[in-house]
């Protein structure tokens, strides 16, 4: 064999290839060296009818030119196949992948006569071992397969893996892959001294070894193997020693050679190393990525089997720099898989905020595993008065950029609802917003706003599927909501409608992902997708809706195969609402006496609901609160009471200024009001409003 090229090509033995006669012994293979001593890796030369040597510059049957400059020859041979081969009943038979596997006897297809010589060629052939010719031809096959093999791995387990699986027991009868700790990722230059982990680690079993295998004999163990022993978890690379060395040099090498037997005991421990056996049976191949060596693997067989051939250096060369490369393919990939998931996970709410009167629930799919990225988001956002905003967007495209665009339109629409923008002028926002992010930047977005004391929402839509109310009852209705332009557009007016949400119904929105496909369109889906919700709250009778929860994985599982194209963003709204009862409202004119009538209003009204205990506190921090909101006011005050599962005070004025908690010093007159609202209340907070603010705050009763 050429000891400069290698193809990584397969030969063909299932059909024959043109300009090539598969029964002409006299086929193209890939040549060799003249042949030395000692050695059985030279391929004999190919005779004429009668034995003679073809003539300087003769083409051969197969197309191949013998004495071509380069040593090349046709990668369309076949091996063995002329008028004297053996029926195809004795034909070895490919293992996995394409693997060749010689029979337990190692004879191959050779024709002897007697006296042990080919008939073909007049070389004396050994019983029990195949003939150059035929090992070259099962080692160019061999690596087609096992290069084939390796490439079908995405991740770096699934790399590693193939190369082992492809080795053992073909080609070595144990194999130990290194690999460095950690891996760079592409260009990035590693830190600190080079270690190297053991990854995996691959031998054969006693039971898989009882008929031979591989394009060389394979004599079954009689024992366990001293091979068992070989190997050490983890090895620190000095500069300059010996491993260093051959490492550095890249090539696989013998490791009965000076340089490589000095490496052993430090890749591998004075222990592993003596379990080595001598002779050429062990093989340290480097693995180079596209920048720098990134590991090495040991190839080993036994010492009742044959030993490597200079040839298989060149095996053990191609698997190496195939596994290396797709190895560094798999860290390259897995970081950016990690950075688009990472993107994708950040760019979503984390999880859903709890909010007076509406439970929540919500799903996300990306339409592949391979690629968790997409433009689909959700997101519910806490307004003052204990509204809240429902959202839900599609950005078009599937990549990180329509994922960072995604993001943006995200962090765009809290910045609106934080300002209590009506939901048109949200979207009419947004619009502008994904104009200046540049050319073709579309996208549709859903805006809903949920007022639980007055059983109401509001709804604006920029070209999204419209949302589907599942009613108590078990009646599913597709709202009717004006579709819109597309965000992005430009130029174009939305339109809000203003919808009863009685308590007990569910409000479902969704992304095109779970209501259109190859197989159906967007109405048809449509349909489908309220048929389902109707048919689902039928399972729990009319007086009770379906749990929140159980319910989005009912409509999840309307998907059949063939129905995910897109990604799928869901968000369920369960609307329980806050009744009239629970809530009382009055208005304060901005005077002096004002906050000492908030205080007898809110006694009076804690007396109704049986909350006494809370009179003083409620008394003191809506004292504070209203005293500092009369202050600067102009209008009439706000005061309103809510009782859920806590009592919630929200006073608010025509001042946009939000309050600042702060430190007050021992000489201040004020500036302590906060601070008692702070430390008395179990949670608190300001929302600037487009006419004022909302100062607000918690307490929790029995």
């Amino acid at each position: 064999m050429d000891s400069t090229r290698v193809t990584e090509q397969p030969t063909s033995f299932e059909r024959p290839q043109p300009g090539v006669d598969p029964a002409d012994p006299r086929g193209a293979f890939l040549r060799s060296p003249a042949p030395t001593a000692g050695t059985g890796a030279a391929l004999p030369a190919q005779g004429r009818s009668g034995g003679e040597p073809p003539a300087p510059g003769a083409v051969t049957p197969g197309g191949s030119t013998p004495d071509a400059a380069d040593g090349s020859a046709s990668e369309h041979s076949q091996p063995g196949a002329g008028p004297d081969a053996e029926p195809d009943a004795h034909r070895p038979r490919p293992a996995p992948d394409g693997i060749p596997v010689q029979p337990a006897d190692g004879q191959g297809r050779v024709d002897r006569v007697p006296g042990g010589k080919d008939r073909r060629t007049g070389q004396v052939t050994r019983p029990g071992r195949p003939t150059p010719m035929r090992r070259d031809g099962d080692r160019l096959r061999f690596v087609g397969a096992a290069t084939r093999r390796i490439a079908r791995g995405i991740d770096l387990d699934e790399i590693v893996m193939g190369l082992c699986r492809a080795t053992v027991p073909t080609f070595s009868d144990a194999i130990l892959v290194y690999l460095r700790d950690p891996l760079p990722v592409g260009d990035e230059r590693p830190t600190g001294p080079l270690v190297l982990r053991l990854r995996r680690t691959d031998r054969i079993p006693a039971e898989r070894d009882t008929e031979g295998g591989g394009f060389m004999p394979i004599a079954p163990p009689e024992q366990p193997s001293e091979l068992d022993s070989v190997g050490e978890e983890l090895c620190t690379v000095r500069p300059g020693s010996a491993l260093a060395e051959v490492l550095r040099g890249v090539r696989p090498v013998f490791t009965d050679a000076p340089a490589a037997r000095a490496a052993l005991p430090e890749l591998l421990g004075e222990e592993g190393a003596a379990a080595v056996p001598d002779g050429q049976r062990a093989v340290l191949a480097p693995l180079r990525g596209r920048r720098r060596v990134i590991g090495a693997a040991l190839f080993l067989r036994r010492p009742e089997r044959i030993p490597f051939e200079a040839d298989d250096l060149l095996v053990a060369a191609q698997l190496a720099t195939h596994s290396a490369l797709g190895i560094d393919k798999a860290v390259l990939y897995g970081r950016e898989a990690y950075i688009a998931d990472e993107l994708q996970r950040t760019m979503l709410p984390e999880t859903l905020p709890r909010c007076t009167g509406v439970r929540l629930a919500s799903r996300y799919l990306p339409a592949a595993e391979t690629a968790r990225v997409g433009g689909d988001w959700y997101d519910a956002i806490p307004l003052p008065g204990s509204r809240v905003a429902l959202v839900v967007g599609d950005v078009m495209g599937h990549s990180m950029t329509s994922a960072a665009i995604m993001g943006q339109l995200r962090t765009t629409a809290q910045t609106l609802a934080g300002l209590d923008l009506p939901p048109q002028e949200v979207l009419h926002h947004l619009d502008e917003q994904a104009q200046r992010l540049g050319v073709d930047r579309m996208a549709t977005c859903l805006y809903a706003v949920y007022d639980p004391v007055a059983h109401r929402i509001t709804v604006a839509n920029a070209g999204h599927p419209p949302p589907v109310l599942l009613h108590l009852g078990g009646r599913a209705e597709v709202l009717r909501v004006p579709a819109g332009a597309p965000i992005g557009v430009g130029g174009v007016d939305f339109e809000a409608v203003e919808l009863e949400a009685p308590a007990g119904a569910t409000l479902l929105l969704y992304t095109d992902g779970l209501v259109e496909s190859r197989l159906r369109d967007v109405w048809t889906g449509i349909e489908q997708l309220r048929e389902k919700l109707a048919a689902t709250a039928q399972l729990t009778g009319p007086d009770h809706p379906p749990p929140l929860e159980a319910l989005c994985d009912e409509v999840l599982d309307m998907l059949g195969p063939g129905d995910r194209d897109d990604d799928i963003a869901l968000l369920a709204a369960r609307f329980d609402g806050i009744a009239p009862s629970d809530v009382a409202y009055w208005f304060l004119e901005p005077e002096d006496a004002a906050p000492g009538r908030a205080r007898r209003l809110a006694r009076r009204q804690l007396s109704r609901w049986g909350m006494d205990e809370l009179s003083d506190s409620v008394e003191l921090l809506v004292s504070e609160v209203v005293t500092n909101a009369v202050r600067y006011a102009s209008r009439p005050v706000t005061l309103r009471l809510l009782r859920t599962d806590v009592l919630r005070c929200e006073v608010g004025d025509d001042v946009p200024q939000l309050p600042r908690l702060r430190q007050a010093r021992a000489t201040d007159e004020g500036g302590r009001g906060l601070y008692l609202v702070n430390r008395l209340a179990r949670r608190w907070g300001a929302t600037r409003l487009s006419t004022g603010k909302v100062v607000w705050f918690e307490l929790n009763h029995g």
